[in-house]
């Protein structure tokens, strides 16, 4: 497989969160999934192309959020590039840029993506007590001066809807006009991610705990 596959296997891997295998679902309706799985040979003229560049890199085939996105042909395949740029070509550091996935995850309780990102995080340069006072929804306490920049940023944006001029010249003297354009983007994308994955009643690989238990916050 050549690195573009490989890349593309690994954006397959983290969207999904998976390890292998069907995913579990939790459906409201008592067992009937909201988006009933496709299968390959379903697939009309124009979700084909792209299904069949997902059966070759994806660990769960046509699953997790594809099979949602694969109702939008066209949108699945802009979906499928953006994230093949904001996980291997973009101007921000991968540690932050985990953490930026991250920070979105907790805000919108996803178990997947926290279950997909929170080790990815770490191997990263994430330290674990950073990710575990995110999950427990405080500010980390022993942030290095680069993820707070990061932190201060993306939960500005995301809760207030809005980023100060003082942390919007810290990030912008961090990571540069771009490096902050490929921060929203990277944010704004897995917030959509989440959507998807919550619509569609996704949840963690069979077998593995769910990051957020019930009751949790």
């Amino acid at each position: 497989m050549n690195i573009r596959g490989r890349a593309l296997a690994l954006v397959a891997a983290v969207a999904v969160g998976a390890v292998g295998g069907a995913l579990v679902t939790s459906h409201a309706r008592g067992g009937e999934p909201r988006f009933p799985q496709l299968t390959l040979a379903q697939l009309n003229d124009q979700q084909r192309p792209l299904g069949e560049k997902i059966m070759k890199i994806s660990s769960v085939g046509l699953a997790g959020p594809y099979n949602p996105m694969l109702r939008s042909p066209v949108m699945a395949q802009r979906m499928y590039d953006l994230l093949d740029y904001l996980r291997w070509h973009t101007s921000v550091p991968t540690k932050l840029n985990e953490f930026a996935i991250l920070i979105q995850a907790r805000l919108w309780r996803s178990q997947v993506e926290w279950f997909a990102h929170a080790p990815l995080a770490m191997k990263a340069g994430l330290s674990a007590q950073v990710v575990a006072d995110l999950k427990a929804s405080k500010r980390p306490g022993t942030m290095q001066p680069d993820e707070a920049v990061v932190y201060d940023f993306c939960m500005e944006l995301a809760t207030k809807h809005a980023v100060s001029d003082e942390t919007f010249d810290r990030a912008k003297a961090l990571l540069g006009d771009q490096g902050v354009v490929d921060l929203v983007a990277v944010s704004g994308t897995y917030v959509a991610v989440a959507m998807l994955l919550s619509a569609a009643e996704e949840t963690v690989p069979p077998g593995k705990e769910p990051p957020f238990k019930p009751g949790e916050p």
